[in-house]
């Protein structure tokens, strides 16, 4: 009873009418937190998953509709190559365990980034998780999995490219909106807030078009240890911002 109640006070804290509709998180500090602890890399990936897990049930309990964590990156791959294929591997097995989570608890997944370019084992598993849970609607969940915003952007104008080729557009036709409808991210609303952990500040190719105007929120915090009450700190800030997209309030 007294953890309940101390959990509604703490969701008290916030306006749930100023709700981000978008969140989008850079996951970052993982190997930092691990060395901190004279403990190997993969072990701050492993405690890196349990932060996910949190974050995802804190945007449930909180009534933020959509999801978007950086999970890893077109650049990734230039890491030592045991450190990636434990990565892959992890991302892997964490499908496979929380497959019934994800549609026990009506979250929608969607992956973005070159898939075509991952083990076609694991595109098999996101295939069949898209799948599964493509109508539930408590939670859009976003992974950016072989992401980079600039390849993204690039493979935008392939598309309209294909399709000014094929006669379905004209070069007249082409405006902001044509180049959004053939984003990744197509048919979502761009991030309202980009939280980064580790304290790191910058972008890391992260979204580029889509968080134009996006409120930014870099936390000292490590990954692995981001809990509900960091969440509620950045979005407490989020609540202050005056948002005026370039004009005047």
């Amino acid at each position: 009873m007294i953890i309940n109640e101390y959990k509604n006070y703490k969701n008290k804290l916030i306006d749930n009418i100023k709700l981000p509709q978008h969140l989008a998180i850079i996951m970052d500090g993982n190997g930092r937190w691990a060395k901190k602890r004279g403990l190997p890399r993969s072990t701050g990936h492993k405690e890196g998953v349990k932060a996910v897990k949190r974050v995802i049930s804190n945007c449930i309990d909180l009534n933020i509709p959509i999801l978007t964590l950086f999970a890893f990156s077109t650049e990734n791959w230039k890491r030592p190559k045991n450190e990636v294929l434990n990565l892959i591997k992890l991302f892997g097995k964490v499908l496979d365990r929380e497959k019934a989570n994800l549609i026990k608890n009506n979250i929608r997944i969607n992956f973005i980034g070159r898939l075509n370019e991952l083990p076609n084992l694991l595109t098999k598993k996101m295939n069949e998780l898209i799948e599964l849970t493509r109508n539930n609607n408590k939670l859009i969940l976003n992974i950016a999995i072989n992401y980079g915003g600039r390849a993204e952007i690039v493979d935008a104008i392939n598309s309209i490219i294909l399709d000014l080729y094929d006669k379905k557009i004209k070069i007249e036709d082409i405006n902001e909106n044509t180049v959004r409808n053939n984003l990744y991210t197509h048919g979502l609303p761009d991030p309202d807030l980009l939280i980064r952990t580790g304290g790191e500040m910058r972008i890391s190719n992260f979204m580029i078009w889509q968080i134009a105007y996006a409120e930014f929120w870099v936390s000292p915090v490590f990954w692995p240890d981001f809990d509900k009450n960091n969440l509620i700190e950045a979005i407490k800030d989020f609540q202050k911002r005056v948002r005026k997209y370039g004009g005047k309030v």
